[in-house]
């Protein structure tokens, strides 16, 4: 039976779930109206990840992924085959990282697993979790694959390791150019409106609008002088 939403309540909800050593923000997304969902960035620690969404009644019907590092994605497999759901993203940009996830986890002292996900995802795509529809963004500069999801009705997107409050991501593992997370930064998050609200790959949440106004690093202010 469908769960209607009550009055006033939005149609996206998200729950964070860090996990891993390196305290990856790991969400929860789902559609209210439905009670379907999806993980983003299911890194590890699934026994948390699978009871935190059983707490919250949500039916979990995909996994998302916005990037090919092991934090991320290095349990993606594996907890698809447990719940029996399809993998999406990223772009297939970071096959070269998902194709060293176990090597990656005994240097970072999580397991890691390869895996393919059952759909690759390009700038323009959408996906869907319940009644919800997501824009796709291809944001290379992290790495060349990554993705970012965004919900234009509730002014929401999950950004992994491009943005985060106060900060941006790192470019210097192999693959990444400064200048590709600048122009993804400027160039395709910040049109999503200054009231966006984001949760970033780590750390605590914040908007584009806030962002703009205070990021030492790529608010409007520090790149005025470049």
């Amino acid at each position: 039976m469908t769960q209607a939403p009550s009055a006033g309540e939005p149609p996206l909800r998200a729950a964070i779930v860090p996990v891993t050593p390196l305290q990856q923000n790991a969400t929860i997304l789902w559609c209210t109206a439905t009670m379907r969902g999806a993980f983003t960035d299911p890194g590890g620690d699934l026994d948390r990840l699978t009871g935190a969404a059983a707490q919250l009644g949500v039916t979990i019907e995909k996994i998302l992924i916005t990037h090919g590092h092991i934090d991320h994605c290095g349990q993606a497999g594996v907890l698809a085959r447990q719940l029996g759901v399809p993998i999406e993203g990223p772009h297939e940009a970071d096959r070269f990282w998902i194709a060293r996830l176990a090597d990656d986890g005994r240097n970072y002292g999580v397991r890691g697993e390869v895996f393919e996900p059952d759909r690759w995802l390009e700038n323009g795509d959408q996906v869907t979790v319940g009644d919800l529809v997501l824009d796709v963004y291809h944001c290379p500069g992290h790495t060349p694959g990554h993705v970012v999801f965004h919900h234009a009705p509730s002014r929401f997107a999950v950004v992994g390791d491009v943005l985060f409050r106060g900060s941006i991501g790192r470019w210097d593992f192999p693959m990444g150019n400064h200048d590709d997370l600048i122009a993804s930064i400027t160039g395709r998050l910040w049109p999503l409106g200054d009231d966006t609200h984001f949760v970033p790959g780590h750390g605590e949440t914040s908007s584009f609008g806030h962002e703009r106004r205070t990021n030492p690093l790529v608010g409007d202010r520090a790149l005025a002088g470049r």
